[in-house]
């Protein structure tokens, strides 16, 4: 008999249906079920659960669990919602996830390098006029988070010729990467940067981190990326710096709100650019695969995987 395994999601139907064909695809020796069809010995019985934004009141009714794996990057909900009984939070790190984000940073930081906001407004104006062209070793690029998503978008950027400046809470080394750490490295960074991109994870520590005073130690005319969580930037501040052109443009694809709110001002503002959320989704069949290994291994030798550190949350 297979042994069950409980997938626990507060998704669309769609979405469940699209991760239960992926795992059980991934998977075939386990029997991957929704936790409203588990019948209380499975419930009881149950030492692992697959999890996609959980909520806590059903993971309450699977009281042995040791571990869940997180088909997610971002856990900050999970650490808020769920008390600390023991249980250990697994978050998704997928190579293909850093690749896909290492792909969207430098799509836009391009757009930025080249000026595409300007050319765009300029179509509007039917104005043909032409920018001088700066070279990527002219442009410095902030990277605040240096993690597994920071560290692959450090290398693609290396790659195009920018000079890449990272930060970090604590202190890390990148080959051919300035790094910097905790609060003076961050105005280190913020001071020499051309455009900043927000990778880091949403904290206690990081929530709000990007305020007024960080913008405005910006070099004049510093562009914004955030693909973090929206939390991560005081976006009262952001639209204050945008409005007096301290910073020229923000591409931003994470919201304190989602979905944006048709009222929020950043649709139209002319020095934003607005993204849905889609930097770098969750690839279904490489994170199911990523999923059927860990538990496969724990099945096999009993080894959880590295979890997060409830403490930093991630």
């Amino acid at each position: 008999m297979r042994k069950i395994i409980p997938f626990v999601s507060r998704g669309s139907r769609a979405e469940v249906e699209g991760w239960l064909e992926a795992l059980r695809g991934a998977m075939p020796e386990f029997q991957i079920e929704e936790l409203d069809t588990l019948p209380n010995p499975a419930r009881l019985d149950a030492e692992i659960a697959i999890v996609a934004d959980p909520a806590p009141s059903d993971l309450e009714q699977l009281p042995n669990l040791r571990w869940i794996q997180s088909l997610w990057a971002g856990v900050e909900r999970i650490v808020a919602e769920v008390p600390d009984n023991g249980m250990k939070i697994v978050r998704m790190e997928d190579p293909q996830m850093a690749r896909t984000m290492a792909e969207a940073v430098l799509a836009w930081t391009l757009y930025l390098h080249r000026d595409m906001p300007r050319y765009h407004q300029q179509q509007t104006e039917k104005l043909w006029q032409q920018h001088p062209v700066r070279l990527p070793s002219q442009r410095t690029i902030g990277l605040l988070g240096l993690g597994q998503l920071g560290r692959s978008a450090a290398s693609v950027l290396r790659q195009q010729g920018f000079t890449i400046s990272g930060w970090s809470r604590t202190s890390k080394t990148l080959e051919n990467i300035a790094t910097h750490s905790g609060p003076d490295g961050l105005k280190a960074v913020l001071s020499q940067s051309d455009i900043i991109i927000i990778l880091m994870p949403l904290t206690a520590q990081t929530r709000g981190l990007i305020d007024a005073a960080a913008l405005a130690s910006l070099r004049p005319g510093a562009c914004l990326i955030n693909f973090a969580r929206g939390a991560i930037v005081d976006e009262s501040a952001l639209l204050s710096a945008l409005d007096s052109g301290h910073i020229d443009h923000a591409v931003l694809d994470v919201f304190d709100e989602e979905p944006l709110p048709p009222t929020s001002p950043f649709w139209s503002h002319p020095s934003v650019t607005v993204l849905p959320h889609i930097s770098a989704p969750t690839t279904r069949s490489t994170a199911a695969a990523i999923t059927a290994d860990n538990i496969g291994r724990f099945f096999e030798t009993g080894a959880i995987p590295q979890a997060i550190d409830r403490s930093r949350g991630y």
